[in-house]
């Protein structure tokens, strides 16, 4: 079982290290850690059928970017067990909340695909001294495909380029089948949206291969 830093630490980090918030009061931000332990203690003792998605969980697989919520995939009825979360804003897929001071990005399972992805692609990873659980790389790579035909449609190139860099990530540090990821994403995606998603991946495909090349001449100089 893979072991990170623990969750608190990581948004902890990500607070204090970005320049954004080098203007403001982060007092908060040293009580981060426990906050986010009390999240995950009450999702526990609740026995609330959480998933761990988002920045967090990628940075148990590769070195990335620091984030500074918490992302999850949550039905509405288990969400009803929380009701600390005080929710900010919500539409039919997704959710935004604040626990403490704590912000929290939720994916709800009225979307399909987010239910499968917790129930199917799902697995235990520890952070710190807590076991949590979380994504999986294919998970992950789902559901960052199926958000790029949007944020492309929104003209949200910024996320679009960090998406697209982590699922290269992704793919360039771990085999991943992608024949049945683009199978499940067919059920869920329009057919021009597919094509898009089709191109996207053909073209870090060569990205990778550029990199995998690099990476093994520069092994074979050592």
């Amino acid at each position: 079982m893979n072991q990170t830093l623990a969750i608190g630490e990581i948004v902890k980090n990500g607070v204090l290290f970005d320049m954004k918030n080098w203007e403001n009061d982060l007092s908060n931000a040293s009580h981060l850690p426990e906050i986010v332990d009390r999240l995950f203690t009450t999702l526990a003792d609740r026995s609330i059928q959480y998933l761990l998605v988002g920045g967090v969980a990628l940075l148990s697989y590769i070195e990335g970017r620091n984030t500074q919520d918490i992302d999850l995939i949550l039905s509405i009825e288990d969400l009803a067990q929380f009701p600390e979360i005080t929710i900010t804003d919500e539409n039919k897929d997704f959710a935004r909340g604040i626990y403490e001071a704590l912000q929290i990005d939720l994916l709800l399972t009225r979307n399909p695909l987010f239910e499968l992805v917790r129930n199917h692609y799902a697995t235990n990873r520890e952070f710190g001294n807590r076991v949590v659980r979380c994504v999986t790389v294919e998970g992950l790579i789902l559901l960052k495909l199926f958000a790029l035909p949007s944020l492309y449609r929104q003209g949200n190139f910024s996320r679009v380029s960090i998406y697209e860099n982590d699922l290269t990530l992704l793919m360039l540090n771990y085999s991943v089948d992608l024949e049945p990821i683009l199978q499940e994403l067919s059920r869920h995606l329009i057919n021009t949206d597919m094509q898009e998603i089709q191109e996207i991946v053909s073209d870090m495909k060569s990205r990778i291969q550029r990199f995998s090349s690099q990476r093994n001449k520069l092994q074979h100089e050592q």
